[in-house]
């Protein structure tokens, strides 16, 4: 059976906003999981409206909350060093008594330039997509080992070099979180093969399903080429939400769940309907 979760984007809307839809979901059994983005500067609608930094609100609202899973879908590994990126999910991971889904990709693609702003606003570099990639690689393994290691490490590696790293307290969940990571490049996919436990894609939009799937089946592929099993894999969806027709939407997710995508993550646009947690079950879940 398919997992459902929402995803509310932390822009262009209050924080009360999100904690309300986010405490009516803790409270509805067929929403197991959700999800916030990571921006820095809206990427959508005014360009100065506000936009809350992903793993700060994250915690708040892990705090909130009781039963839902959560994370960012997904972190930016351009936006922090990969160990302080690790000790961040750690205390997440602690605070909501080991439920977070660790959520993370290349960045920002340099075609999106909404996107692209955010760097040069913060002082962030933006390398090129090779870097972004190689880098998100070797971000997955320190992370790991900042969560599983039981001493102080080094490590020197083409991108990230640490003297004495170490990450306590560890997460709650052992050996760590899960590891979810998004992305449609051929690239980022070997590094999906390689390092994740679930792999997200957006779609809907002007996404065909078949494409997605040839994605899927690409990911296979790769795992079959470093003898991984690829069901070991759980493929996860992002779909958009239409509050004015439900009847897209659920045929958007039976597409989906019939090719294979067990982790649907609706995405919820603002302003947020009152009970929308509610009308997404009974609309999209169990009327499906």
């Amino acid at each position: 059976m398919p997992s459902f979760g929402i995803m509310t984007a932390p822009m262009q809307v209050g924080y009360h906003d999100v904690l309300r839809v986010w405490r009516e979901a803790d409270a509805i059994p067929e929403i197991e999981h959700a999800w916030l983005f990571d921006h820095l500067l809206p990427i959508a609608g005014e360009l100065n409206g506000p936009a809350y930094e992903g793993w700060t609100l994250l915690s708040a609202l892990a705090a909130q909350t009781r039963r839902l899973r959560l994370g960012l879908l997904v972190t930016s590994n351009r936006f922090r060093p990969p160990a302080m990126l690790a000790k961040i999910a750690a205390t997440v991971d602690v605070v909501s008594g080991g439920r977070l889904d660790f959520g993370i990709g290349a960045g920002s693609r340099p075609d999106h330039p909404l996107a692209r702003r955010e760097y040069e606003a913060h002082g962030l570099p933006f390398h090129d997509f090779a870097h972004s990639v190689g880098s998100l690689a070797e971000a997955c393994t320190v992370i790991r080992r900042m969560w599983t290691a039981t001493e102080p490490f080094d490590f020197d590696g083409a991108y990230v070099r640490l003297t004495g790293a170490f990450c306590n307290p560890k997460p709650v969940q052992r050996p760590g979180p899960p590891i979810v990571i998004g992305g449609r490049s051929s690239a980022t996919l070997r590094v999906v093969a390689e390092h994740a436990d679930v792999w997200n894609i957006p779609g809907g939009d002007a996404r065909d399903i078949d494409d997605v799937a040839g994605r899927s089946a690409l990911l296979d592929r790769y795992c079959a080429e470093i003898g991984r099993d690829p069901a070991s894999i759980t493929r996860s969806i992002h779909l958009p939400v239409s509050y004015d027709r439900p009847q897209a939407t659920r045929e958007a997710i039976g597409e989906a769940v019939a090719a294979g995508f067990q982790h649907v993550v609706l995405g919820l646009s603002a302003p947020y309907p009152a009970g929308v947690a509610r009308w997404v079950a009974d609309e999209l879940v169990t009327a499906r």
